[in-house]
């Protein structure tokens, strides 16, 4: 989510602090807690709609064009198996992780572990406080990674929101060992510059290392000030993770002025947000492969010395993307689908008015060979359905439905629901099933919906903002034989080759 237009989101950043390797998280047991949620992290305020807004909204639910208030709907090759409901961690559900037979729910006041080795009836497993927007989540081995971008009073668990003019403030990436389950322990941090509102992961053996994207610099932020137009590289040694550190800071968008080389926005290109470093990255170790969604810039670079990746190809689109988000590749890496995140995640743009290809997917094919190939745009793809203007609905978080010879993804929509379509056409890519709930308010612009919806051996699981965990059975022919794909581990933000 980038709520551009919310103050809080606009003030946080960074300073100094350095952690203790061994502090313990805060628990959240039956006890009492040792840290209490940060309303300074908590969800966007709720937006009145006009009263022309409203009727129409509640026309459409009445004459069933969009489903009631909370009213479930599906296609007939999803069943909703079940709905985990938010529990001691009151914030915003944001992405997901998974491991053997557990998922991993970030959460703006922390995360979440359950247990889903029965996907009917996922149980709590822990659930651990320690706020700090978007805590971005992923996992590998006995480590867990969380990103932190809202600027903190310190580097604990029990910091408070302070503000990013302060040099004191920190911001940046935590480390929490998970070999007990039931009991994380928060190992390491490491500060970056402009925090980390995403992170990727380039897996090795001995060492782990993360790219941190983060973004929107500013001259009175002491740690986080123009050009920021690179990404930070730390490198996670596994068997001393207290010894995490940043080795490198790659300069993505080179050129002259203060501003870098990227996408330089509005006036230029109106609508179009100013380049100032990355959203997301999406790697693909098995092909030495990254993908950049970079605010105005879309990018792809090679990874094959992870502490050095070069930028291969840069595109932008100045008519229809107004923010690039995240990025996904094919198995084959032969097309990447960049999402375009319009409205920050937080406005209406599921709607006749804002049309089919803006807030959407665009699905670019990669031809070429070696650092000469080159990104080349096919065509959108924005779920078929419209949405009420009460709410926040645009292309989001997705992941690859692993099936041989297919271009098949599922991808959340926030209220727009859950979306699986095919794009091994890429010129012509469709819907095949979706899951939605009705709005949360037909009066109000209410921030919700599905923030990540990812396939893990079998099913789908999502991470509703506002609603909780869902978990979701697809019964199609065209589906079907991904279920015999079985994974140990899935951070959809470092793909994995399904089928080696």
């Amino acid at each position: 989510m980038t709520l551009l237009n919310d103050p809080r989101t606009r003030h946080r950043r960074l300073g100094v602090a350095a952690v203790a390797a061994g502090l313990l998280a805060a628990l959240l047991t039956a006890g009492p807690a040792a840290a209490t949620p940060d309303p300074g992290d908590g969800p966007a305020a709720r937006e009145k709609v006009s009263r022309s807004d409203a009727a129409e909204v509640k026309a459409a639910v009445a004459s069933g064009e969009i489903p009631g208030q909370d009213e479930i709907v599906h296609s007939d090759n999803v069943q909703h198996l079940t709905n985990i409901p938010k529990d001691a961690l009151p914030g915003i559900n944001s992405d997901l992780a998974f491991q053997g037979k557990y998922a991993f729910a970030g959460n703006y006041d922390g995360f979440r572990i359950l247990d889903i080795s029965n996907p009917k009836d996922p149980r709590t497993v822990s659930q651990v406080l320690c706020p700090g927007s978007q805590n971005d989540i992923s996992v590998s081995g006995n480590l867990l990674f969380l990103s932190t971008d809202s600027s903190r009073s310190d580097n604990s668990c029990n910091s408070t929101t302070q503000p990013a003019t302060e040099k004191s403030s920190w911001e940046g990436m935590k480390v929490f060992d998970i070999t007990d389950k039931a009991n994380p322990k928060y190992v390491a941090a490491v500060e970056t510059a402009c925090g980390s509102h995403t992170h990727s992961l380039v897996p090795e053996r001995k060492n782990v290392y993360i790219y941190v994207s983060s973004y929107s610099p500013s001259a009175t932020f002491p740690d986080c000030r123009p050009p920021h137009d690179g990404i930070s590289v730390i490198k996670v040694p596994r068997h001393a993770p207290e010894k995490a550190a940043v080795v490198n800071f790659p300069v993505l968008f080179p050129g002259e002025g203060p501003d870098g080389g990227g996408n330089p926005g509005s006036p230029t290109n109106p609508g179009v947000s100013k380049t100032t470093g990355c959203h997301d990255i999406t790697v693909l170790p098995s092909k030495d492969l990254a993908a950049g969604a970079c605010m105005g810039d879309g990018i792809l670079f090679s990874i094959k010395d992870p502490e050095h990746p070069k930028v291969i190809d840069q595109v932008e689109d100045n008519v229809n993307f107004a923010f690039w988000h995240s990025a996904t590749f094919n198995q084959k890496a032969g097309k990447v689908v960049f999402t375009d995140e319009l409205g920050g995640g937080g406005a209406a743009t599921c709607n006749a008015a804002i049309g089919p290809n803006r807030g959407a997917d665009g699905i670019y094919d990669i031809v070429g060979k070696g650092d000469r190939r080159k990104l080349v745009f096919r065509s959108y793809y924005k779920i078929p359905r419209h949405q009420a203007d009460t709410e926040n609905c645009v292309a989001h978080n997705g992941s690859l439905i692993p099936v041989k010879g297919k271009d098949l993804m599922v991808q959340a929509w926030y209220q727009g629901g859950v979306s699986v379509w095919d794009f091994t056409d890429s010129v012509h890519p469709k819907e095949i099933a979706f899951f939605e709930r009705g709005p949360l308010s037909t009066d109000t612009l209410q921030v919700g919906g599905s923030w990540s919806a990812y396939y893990y051996n079998g099913y789908i699981y999502s991470n509703d903002i506002a609603k909780g965990f869902d978990v979701l059975k697809l019964s199609d022919r065209r589906t079907d034989p991904a279920k015999r794909v079985h994974l140990r581990e899935l951070n959809v933000q470092t793909q994995p080759d399904y089928f080696d």
